[in-house]
Formats: C-alpha cells, structure tokens, sequence
C-alpha cells in the first residue's frame, strides 16, 4: 500500500509539473508580425551547382557570381540555426544579359537559367517549409529589361507608356508614367497588360506555394492596380503577406498605398534614422520613438512593418560606421538590437550578420561570405533567440521610460510580461537612474548574460558600458508564485501521505 501511495504522490508531482511546462509553452497563432525575414540576392548567396555557371565572371561585380536555388538549399538549415522564420528571394524570372539581380525581366513565366529551374524553386519551397521557413518572392510589374521582345512587338505597342523619363519626382502622373532608369514601363491601365500581370502573381503562388511577395517599386504603379493584385493573391490564399516597396521619407505617402491592399512596407523613414544614429556615437535615439509615434498613427498594422539597416540599394551598414571612424562590430550590435527588439518584423540581408563591408551598388552586392565573422553571427543568432522566446518583444506596445542625451530606455509589455531595452549610444559608461511603477519589488534579468538588478522601490539604477545595448527581462524578487504554490500542494500532499502511512503502520 505505502509503496503505491508513493507511486501515486510522484506521478501527481510529475502532472503539476508538465501542466506548468505546458501552460509555459503555450503560443498563440503565429503571424506575420512574428516572423524574421532573410533577404537573399541569389545570385550572391551560395553556388549549389556548377552545371548552371553560363558566363558566370566573379571578377566582374555586374555579372552573374553563380548563386542558385540549389544553394539555397544546402543553406536552409544554417538559416534555420540564425533564427530565420521567413527569406525573401530577389526575382526568380527570366532576365536579360547581366540581369544578375532579377529586375530586368525577359520572361515573367520562366525561371532564370542562371538560378535552376521551376523544380528546383518548387523543392527550395518545400524543403523551407519542411523546416517551417516561410518563403517570399520579389514581384516586379512596373517594367521590364531594356530589351524585352514586346517591345518590337506591334500587337503589344500599348502594353508600354510612352518613353518619357522621369523629371518630377513630385508629379505622381510622372512617376508612375516615367521610364525608371531608363526601364520600359508597362501601362497597367490596359485591360490587357493588368490582366496578364494579375495572371502572373496568381501562378506563382499556385506553381510554387510560396507564402508572399516583396513588391517593387510599388510608387511607380497606380493604386488601382494593388488592390486588384491584394484581391486576386488572396483568393489563392488568405494568410498571403504582401510587403511593398515605397521609397519615400514620409510616411503619410507609404500608408496611402496600407488602403490598396498592401498590408506591409520596409520602413524607409525608420532605416534613415537607424543609420544614422547607430553609425555613430552621441547621437540620441528620440527620433527613433517619434517614427513609432507616426507609424502607430499612420499604418493599420505598425506591427508588419519591415525594418532593415541593410539592403542591396544602399551602402551597408558597416561601411557608414566606417566612414565615420566608428567600431563597426559595436555600431552593428547597436544597431541589431532595435532591429530584433522594436516593432515591426526585422530583415537581415545577407551578409549583415558577418559584418559584410560594402560601398554603393554594386559593391554592396558582394558574393555571401559565410566564415567572416562567426561572433556576429552568434550575436544574430542569440536576438532571434530571444525575440522568438519573449512574445513582448514581438507583439508588446512601446513606450521611451528615459532619454538623456545618447541613451535611452525603451519598454515593450505583453500581458504579463515586461521587457526594457537599454541603450548607451555614448563613448563612456553611465548610470542610468531609472524610475517607473512597474519596478516595485522586481528585479530585472539581463536575459543576454544572466545578471540581475534589484530595483528599491519604484527605481533601478542600472550601470551601462559605453557604446552597447542591453535587454531586460522584468521578474518578481519572491520568485515563480505559481511554482511555489505548485510545491506547496506538493509538499501538503506528501505530508498528509506521510501521516496517513504513519497511522496506518501503527495500527498495524
């Protein structure tokens, strides 16, 4: 009998203590605004396979360098190690000579020879899948390459606008009219044009099972056009995440185009100033909050924003810190942390996570350097981590709890978690001297080196090294209450049973 009683008290100590591991478990649905997105310049990646290295030169920085969907693949799982939830692929179509990145299209139903073929695109799909990677494709409508067959082809003569470059960047006609870069643009307003661009979106996504679509050059087209676009991908599936391309500092002009059927943007305004404050020291970091104050007034959804530091059509990172004669490895790391611990969806171009350098297009195209810096990536890794463990740092509202100068507090709330991330943008330690309510017998955890802080009363003083960035997760001094209470059941349990085996012996 005392033996099975004992069976009985360890199997309802091990109920209580799955119970609570699944209660500590338990996620929500996932969305978009949980995912983290790897931008890929394919060609530029990684080489899978030689047989498809037709006048690959990687000497010459504006031709083919011989990345593949093959090599994707192959690279699937170190992405997946990094924390990536979600890639976004430059254009997979067919392109004209030295089209290396996908946006002089030749052919809108055909892969790039270059890349593999649709096979091969189907199994990167399936296998980013296998490993719950979502899959994004870029989607250019706006134009093709400089020599694209329709151009000589009378029946199509009005599938273009009339060439007529574009002067006035503040005239919409002009600039959805214009030929960019000297681009052919399609006329998207022809019945006939719009009919076979819509047909193209939908077969991609019924040939591929891809998940969404970047959008380029979202400005140049008319709004008309994305809400018949919106309408048509998300008849072949409702969750499809549509991220728009629209170049422009205010954000008033982006979130016209929210009501278009476009739910997302990579956030141009906010890239700006991340750049800027983050390449180099004594800069504050205000102006990072008032983007959020405008975006959370502007968008539908804040929250699907992208947010970037690097891109293929910028100068990267780590060559504007270098510029200024700044530490790279410390203004990258900076940096990071607002790109995985603010609102929105971070994306990491390639190469980001290795500290890759990198001047204006096409330097800031180089081919992927996967052994350059392997403590960044550990760094990267370790924010993915964490952003996908602490549902506050992707789904919790966002205030500034302090600023002075080039340092700042940030605090992100979940339900029933609090986070704060503290920024020292300076060249010299400090202490900040943090008071806020919800401090009252907490502590905060360093959630990246474990330390803790005991704040007294309301207020925490919270000692900084110069130039880094630090996140904290806030927790009650007394501990896990429900653990606690979970123990104490326990221990009344084997009391009770003790006592009961005890007078039950006696009897005996």
């Amino acid at each position: 009998m005392g033996k099975r009683m004992i069976f009985l008290a360890m199997s309802f100590l091990l109920f209580l203590s799955v119970q609570n591991k699944a209660l500590a478990e338990k996620k929500e649905e996932r969305s978009w605004q949980d995912e983290i997105i790897y931008f890929i310049m394919i060609d530029r990646f990684h080489n899978g396979d030689k047989t498809n290295d037709y006048d690959v030169n990687t000497s010459d920085p504006s031709a083919y360098h011989g990345g593949d969907f093959k090599g994707i693949i192959q690279k699937l799982d170190y992405l997946k190690k990094l924390g990536i939830t979600a890639i976004w692929l430059t254009p997979v179509v067919k392109n004209e000579q030295k089209g290396y990145h996908g946006y002089w299209t030749e052919d809108f139903y055909e892969t790039e020879e270059h890349f593999g073929t649709k096979e091969e695109l189907k199994l990167l799909v399936r296998e980013a899948h296998d490993r719950d990677i979502k899959v994004i494709l870029d989607l250019v409508v706006n134009h093709t390459g400089y020599q694209h067959p329709w151009l000589v082809d009378g029946n199509k003569e009005d599938w273009f606008h009339p060439q007529e470059e574009i002067t006035n960047w503040d005239n919409q006609q002009n600039v959805e009219n214009g030929w960019l870069a000297g681009l052919p643009d399609l006329n998207t307003e022809h019945p006939a044009t719009r009919r076979y661009l819509l047909d193209v979106a939908a077969f991609w996504i019924k040939e591929t099972d891809i998940d969404g679509y970047r959008l380029d050059t979202v400005k140049h087209v008319p709004k008309d056009f994305w809400n018949e676009l919106s309408n048509v991908v998300k008849e072949k599936k409702s969750d499809f995440y549509l991220i728009g391309e629209v170049w422009h500092n205010d954000p008033r002009y982006i979130a016209a185009y929210n009501k278009s059927g476009i739910e997302s943007f990579v956030d141009y305004p906010l890239f700006n100033e991340m750049v800027r404050i983050f390449k180099e020291s004594g800069q504050s970091l205000s102006e990072l909050y008032s983007v959020w104050e405008r975006n959370n007034y502007y968008y539908e959804d804040p929250y699907t924003l992208g947010n970037f530091i690097d891109n293929h059509d910028n100068i990267r990172f780590v060559r504007e810190a270098l510029l200024k004669q700044e530490n790279p490895e410390k203004r990258l790391k900076m940096a990071l942390m607002y790109l995985y611990t603010a609102p929105g969806i971070p994306i990491i171009y390639q190469g980001t996570e290795h500290m890759m350098d990198g001047a204006k297009d096409p330097d800031n195209r180089r081919m992927m350097e996967f052994d350059q810096n392997n403590k960044m990536e550990a760094y990267t890794a370790k924010l993915g981590e964490l952003r996908k463990k602490h549902p506050a740092l992707r789904r919790g509202n966002y205030e500034m709890v302090y600023e002075k100068d080039a340092k700042a507090v940030f605090k992100r709330t979940y339900k029933d978690e609090t986070m704060y991330i503290v920024y020292n943008n300076e060249k010299s330690d400090f202490t900040i001297s943090l008071s806020d309510n919800d401090l009252k017998k907490h502590k905060l955890v360093n959630i990246l080196n474990k330390e803790e802080i005991k704040a007294q009363n309301n207020n925490v003083k919270i000692e900084i090294e110069a130039e880094t960035a630090h996140v904290f997760l806030l927790k009650e001094n007394n501990g896990n209450i429900m653990l606690s209470i979970s123990m104490g059941i326990v221990i009344l349990f084997l009391g009770t049973l003790s006592i009961f085996i005890y007078q039950k012996r006696k009897r005996s």
